[in-house]
């Protein structure tokens, strides 16, 4: 095994180091030589292939590491995954090519919930578009609607949908989940019930998107899934772009069915001033931002970095995916 010392690492996510100063050093300190991405976003595969030559450690952000990027890095050891997802990663190629996958479970949690009910009251109060008058000089009269009494559906209650209805039990509202993995006394506490995906729809006065990316998620929320949803329901989706069928969304918002959406995740990132999603006065669009506050960045920073030195050292990461 090469020494640490002179093992090459490979950073992408743009936000690394940018809250805990001591972290770059950290790193820096610890392995022959740091590469970072100039690029201020995700990497694609063939911009990967570049630069993981001769890289013994991958601190990846959302870039696409797919079979072919990690067939053709030969000294690549451990990719280990500055966030919670791991869906644009080739578990399967990883596993044949013996490199360990690591990600940061719970690091973004209270970040990313933060959000969420960020989203949802804006969705429901006019903040915006009140705030953007206000400042023009008028002085406009906006109904809102009240988060008091009405009922969250919550689709997934992992990390994140847990920090999302803790937050959300201060409102008063009627809380609903839909999760594979019921923990009973989890939704007791807090007041959860559990129902079927079919039953929640037709009820919820809002929908909140915090489901892994996979084969089984991916365009969940489509014609059909929209069409059962409440009227003058909103969505919001700060988990990732895949589960929306966008066309869909759009024929959603168009017909009046849906008040409206929040969008902190896109099928391609960034999505583009053409997308048409971001033309809609009812659409908030954030920059997939949910995990980028102090406390998710330095915990995604470290947690990360310490899993990919302990693999090049050969020791167990604490967070291996495979």
């Amino acid at each position: 095994m090469k020494p640490l010392h002179e093992c090459r690492v490979l950073v992408t996510p743009t936000s690394y180091g940018s809250q805990d100063p001591a972290l770059k050093p950290y790193l820096e300190k610890h392995v022959g030589e740091v590469i970072y991405n100039p690029t201020g976003k995700p990497l694609s595969g063939s911009q990967l292939i570049d630069r993981l030559h001769g890289v013994d450690g991958f601190i990846a952000g959302l870039d696409q590491i797919s079979a072919d990027v990690i067939q053709s890095a030969k000294s690549l050891k451990v990719i280990s995954r500055y966030g919670v997802g791991f869906n644009n990663v080739d578990l399967d190629a990883a596993k044949a090519n013996q490199v360990v996958v690591t990600n940061t479970p719970g690091a973004n949690a209270k970040s990313v919930a933060e959000l969420a009910v960020g989203l949802i009251l804006n969705l429901l109060r006019p903040i915006i578009p009140a705030n953007a008058q206000t400042k023009s000089g008028e002085w406009p009269r906006f109904k809102g609607v009240s988060l008091e009494g009405k009922t969250v559906g919550l689709l997934g209650l992992g990390a994140i949908g847990k920090e999302t209805a803790r937050r959300l039990a201060g409102f008063d509202c009627k809380l609903l989940a839909f999760e594979i993995f019921k923990d009973e006394e989890f939704a007791a506490k807090y007041g959860i019930s559990f129902l079927p995906l079919e039953e929640i729809l037709p009820q919820a006065d809002v929908i909140s998107l915090h489901l892994p990316g996979n084969a089984e998620t991916t365009h969940m929320v489509n014609d059909e899934f929209l069409g059962k949803m409440k009227a003058g329901a909103v969505l919001v989706n700060t988990a990732r772009g895949e589960l929306i069928d966008e066309a869909a969304l759009v024929r959603a918002l168009e017909s009046g069915h849906l008040k409206g959406a929040g969008l902190d995740a896109f099928r391609q990132e960034p999505p583009g001033a053409e997308n048409p999603l971001l033309a809609f006065d009812q659409v908030i669009a954030t920059p997939h931002m949910g995990a980028h506050s102090d406390s998710s960045t330095n915990a995604m920073g470290w947690i990360s970095t310490r899993d990919c030195l302990a693999v090049l050292l050969g020791e167990e990461p604490k967070y291996r995916v495979v």
